[in-house]
């Protein structure tokens, strides 16, 4: 396989992305909306219930990892219009078949293809997420008595957990995105992917599962491992370039 290939295919990429302002917009506007919303509820409701027991500080720990376990659900979500716009889309404005006739290797067009989806989201989920630690930060010190962010396990969640959720997203998005025939199908079935990191948040946030343990984060980063290895195989073994090329209308 050969890389330079790769970087040829994903740098094309990346220019028609920048003509995209839909995607322009959702990769700038909402890792930041997020930000900036969720810390403001927070600091609204900690500042209102300093002298109640509406919000503890245990209540505010608890919370806390699961929020920002949040940004790992919108890395996921952001990666789905890029990654169903690879091939799909492509498809749909006539762009794919020159790319599928060139000498390349189904590898490094799945390779170019993987690079173009997954770095853009990684760079606004990790704008965004640090961002929202800051003002996290601000929010909750007068409550807590401390600043919470940065620790160990927020390392975890956004160097680690992140980096693999998006590559198990942009992996499903290809391989949907080369079996369906429309845009509108593959965003819709790619959507899909968030479903298991969404019943994660949620069963942090009901306490259900505690995000801010290590063990536990080690354990769904493990998990996913496991998963994009697999997805890794099943996506060489189901694109399927001469399909594309004489199949879809």
């Amino acid at each position: 396989m050969r890389l330079s290939k790769s970087r040829i295919i994903a740098a094309k990429d990346f220019k028609t992305f920048r003509k995209k302002k839909n995607i322009i917009y959702s990769l700038v506007v909402v890792p930041i909306l997020i930000a900036v919303l969720i810390p403001g509820v927070i600091g609204y409701v900690a500042l209102s219930a300093k002298n109640t027991s509406r919000m503890s500080p245990a209540e505010l720990v608890v919370l806390l990892p699961a929020f920002l376990f949040f940004y790992v659900i919108l890395g996921s979500y952001l990666s789905t219009p890029i990654a169903s716009y690879t091939i799909a889309g492509e498809k749909v404005e006539k762009s794919l078949e020159p790319l599928l006739a060139t000498p390349t290797t189904d590898s490094e067009i799945l390779l170019g293809k993987g690079i173009a989806a997954f770095f853009p989201p990684l760079a606004a989920v990790l704008g965004g997420s640090a961002l929202f630690m800051l003002l996290m930060n601000l929010a909750t010190k007068g409550k807590l008595g401390y600043y919470y962010f940065p620790d160990w396990n927020s390392a975890i969640v956004i160097l680690l957990l992140l980096p693999l959720a998006l590559l198990m997203s942009v992996q499903m998005n290809v391989i949907i995105s080369s079996r369906v025939t429309d845009i509108r199908s593959g965003q819709q079935l790619g959507g899909l992917t968030i479903l298991p990191f969404a019943g994660l948040y949620v069963a942090g946030e009901l306490n259900l599962i505690n995000l801010g343990d290590t063990s536990n984060l080690l354990i769904i980063a493990g998990a996913l491992v496991v998963v994009d290895v697999l997805l890794f195989f099943v996506s060489r073994a189901t694109f399927r370039r001469e399909e594309i090329l004489t199949k879809w209308k």
